[in-house]
């Protein structure tokens, strides 16, 4: 999953970057860009564990 969601993302921050050097802007493009850079970073961060997991353990 991690292999398909990188390149995706680096593909969709490009694009974003591209359509802020261009002359003829399209604020869609650069929109749909971030939020699928967004998704993915979501998709990414949600297997790291949380740093507090060991103090919330303790709670219970």
């Amino acid at each position: 999953m991690k292999k398909f969601i990188i390149p995706i993302m680096i593909i969709a921050i490009i694009v974003a970057f591209y359509e802020q050097v261009s002359t003829d802007k399209n604020v869609y493009v650069t929109v749909i860009a971030i939020a699928i850079f967004m998704f993915g970073m979501m998709q990414l961060s949600a297997k790291t564990p949380s740093k507090n997991q060991e103090k919330d353990d303790k709670d219970v």
